[in-house]
């Protein structure tokens, strides 16, 4: 019994630590996919350049490049005929659960509608659209008030004016393309009683619209939105290359360092652990089994 209950624990140990060991891997996947820096290579320059039609080579639903500037958001956008295909598909169109920024499907790709709708997910590490939730911070979004959009081979600026904490189920405000005059009077009306802060520039029914949106805890099924007006001035900034250390999202100058050990360190260190542990439980086992056999 003794020796059953003890090979049953190390087989438990066993299980532990390759479950551990996938869970890292996996995460350690998503994130590494996820991550801006991908991209580096195919970001279109004032025409589309080799690296955007490289791109759109490999997947042709990419039509488009996201910048919010001063922040990690610098991603190519995809578009196709349904809003469930890059929840979990990248701009490269492999399948990955950290998926892409992407286009309501009712959007026009050439963004003439009043409000285009972007979505993205709220991930750690602010990926993806995991920056958005900053902008809940009014000195934060003071101080990001521009974007850039490019498409149809050409850069187009974004001011920003607004962020809206809302649930997922406000068709007030996820109702793509509005093309009734008095309905976008009252959009712009919505977004003005509705927005956690707002930047007070002209925005009329005539302008058009980008709605950038992820996935916020706060609330129950609850949504970011920051929105923002297309504009003839171009306020392109280079990206950071690194994201601030302690901006208000928890990370610190030791979560940093820690982070910065290599993953196969830490899988090697708890491996190390587990031997430990069974080699001392089993010459304990052996001890015991000795003065036993010992006994009169």
């Amino acid at each position: 019994m003794d020796r059953a209950t003890d090979t049953a624990v190390e087989l438990i140990l066993c299980i532990m630590l390759l479950f551990g060991v996938y869970s890292l891997w996996d995460s350690r996947q998503v994130y590494q996919t996820a991550d801006a820096a991908n991209y580096v290579a195919y970001r279109p320059d004032a025409d589309e350049g080799v690296g955007f039609a490289e791109l759109r080579r490999l997947n042709p639903e990419v039509f488009a490049w996201l910048t919010v500037n001063d922040t990690p958001i610098d991603y190519p956008m995809t578009r196709t005929d349904n809003n469930e295909k890059y929840i979990n598909t990248d701009a490269k169109g492999e399948y990955t659960l950290s998926g892409s920024i992407f286009l309501d499907y009712r959007n026009s790709p050439d963004f003439d509608d009043f409000n285009s709708i972007i979505y993205g997910h709220h991930m750690e590490k602010r990926m993806m659209f995991g920056s958005l939730s900053d902008f809940a911070d009014r000195a934060y979004f003071d101080g990001h008030p521009y974007g850039n959009l490019f498409f149809n081979g050409a850069n187009h600026g974004i001011d920003f004016f607004a962020v809206v904490l809302t649930d997922a189920y406000d068709d007030d405000l996820f109702t793509p393309a509005v093309r009734d005059s008095a309905e976008r009077e009252q959009y712009l009306a919505y977004i003005a009683d509705h927005a956690i802060h707002r930047r007070e520039i002209e925005v009329g029914p005539e302008d058009q619209l980008v709605v950038l949106t992820t996935c916020t805890s706060e609330i129950t099924n609850g949504r970011y939105l920051l929105i923002g007006k297309l504009c003839d001035e171009v306020h392109l900034h280079p990206v950071p290359e690194r994201p601030a250390v302690n901006h208000g999202t928890g990370v610190t100058i030791q979560t940093a360092q820690l982070t910065a050990v290599p993953l196969w360190t830490w899988l090697l260190g708890l491996a190390v652990l587990i031997a430990l542990l069974i080699i001392v439980e089993r010459k304990s086992r052996r001890g015991k089994q000795n003065k036993e056999e010992l006994l009169p």
